[in-house]
């Protein structure tokens, strides 16, 4: 196997340069396009922003002609499971979530939904890089050559990551139990030098009431990862995404970046999208029972008029390699804000351990000589 991809390209159409024929890749931040030999730039061209909803039971009962589809081709990584969208041409490269090298053997054809808008790059890979560092500064316990493993932007890839957002009525009926506390002052008898000795004490106690109600919501674009490839813990803390800048889908913003397949489908999405809306819901029916404890004994919601877009967004992506193990990072390309996986040192716990044992010790002798 060649130690190095034999062809490492932009999984999305060739864009040619007008003036000399080179490869135009989309510039972060601007709805233009740049050409990396000769620098000319060219505008993408406004399409009218039509972000539109999509009828969920409609897809579901593959009744609504109005859903576009496409043809795609994937490979998927052996080392981190992600499934990355290829050109015909291309026989092998870097995966761009774990870098490790993907020979492409047996690709796969698939049809999936379009996606039907994307937020495109805004921050260059240099400035994410940049945004890296300062979270390596911050790190504590890291180990002191860490920035060394990550040593430039190239070790960044820009990839265009699926997600699900879902739109949904709500109409929710619940019971429940709302507790109040009241104070009263009770008699006991204790023990003083040998002598029973009577005191009274201020006691809390709760009086519970049986409470009920219903309400309406309307929950906007509950976003939903469609990657199984990346760390859903990190990957939910790039949050929040300025959704309200999505552009229609227009595969020049693609230009220069890979783009990864939703693995999540549409109906799974969705009942994770139910159950962030029941987390909120229950929130709601407490702030609703009031009072200083809350017990909701039944919960039921109807959902209606759910719509759902398929969209994509900008993360840059990279990995390292510590202690014989592999380490990824995420950077929000909209905002910079940097989440991953990292090591400690273990000399460093234990010489913070160990100073805080040599100081409780301390603290021990000093109180024992002066009291």
């Amino acid at each position: 196997m060649n130690e190095e991809p034999i062809i490492s390209a932009t999984n999305q159409a060739e864009v040619t340069c007008p003036s000399c024929a080179g490869n135009l890749l989309y510039s972060p931040g601007t709805k233009s396009l740049k050409c990396e030999h000769c620098g000319t730039i060219v505008e993408i061209d406004d399409s009218p922003l039509t972000v539109e909803e999509l009828d969920f039971e409609e897809y579901l009962s593959k009744v609504s002609d109005d859903i576009e589809t496409q043809e795609i081709i994937t490979a998927q990584c052996t080392s981190c499971g992600a499934h990355v969208n290829f050109e015909p041409n291309i026989v092998s490269d870097r995966c761009p979530f774990c870098s490790s090298i993907l020979v492409i053997t047996e690709p796969e054809k698939e049809t999936q939904i379009k996606p039907g808008s994307v937020l495109p790059f805004a921050i260059t890979r240099d400035d994410a890089f940049g945004q890296f560092r300062k979270w390596i500064k911050k790190l504590w316990f890291a180990p002191n050559d860490l920035t060394k493993k990550v040593t430039n932007s190239d070790s960044l890839n820009g990839v265009y990551v699926p997600f699900w957002t879902y739109d949904a009525e709500t109409y929710t009926q619940w019971r429940g139990r709302r507790g109040d506390n009241y104070y009263e002052t009770e008699t006991y008898t204790t023990t003083e030098n040998g002598k029973p000795v009577t005191k009274t004490r201020t006691v809390t106690k709760i009086r519970w009431t049986s409470v009920s109600g219903d309400f309406n919501r309307f929950f906007d674009d509950v976003l939903v990862l469609a990657s199984q490839s990346l760390p859903k813990k990190y990957a939910d803390e790039l949050e929040p995404w300025d959704l309200e800048n999505l552009e229609s889908y227009n595969e020049r913003y693609l230009s220069g970046y890979r783009t990864e397949t939703y693995q999540v489908n549409l109906k799974t999405g969705y009942d994770e999208a139910k159950a962030i809306m029941k987390r909120e819901l229950s929130a709601d029916v407490r702030s609703r029972i009031g009072g200083d404890h809350q017990q909701i004994t039944e919960q039921v919601t109807e959902h209606s008029d759910i719509k759902f877009k398929h969209i994509l967004l900008p993360i840059y992506i990279s990995a390292f390699n510590y202690g014989k193990k592999v380490y990824r990072f995420l950077v929000n390309a909209r905002t910079g804000e940097v989440q991953g996986e990292r090591p400690y040192s273990v000399w460093k716990i234990v010489f913070a351990c160990l100073g805080v044992v040599a100081i409780g010790v301390l603290g021990y002798f000093i109180y024992n000589y002066y009291y």
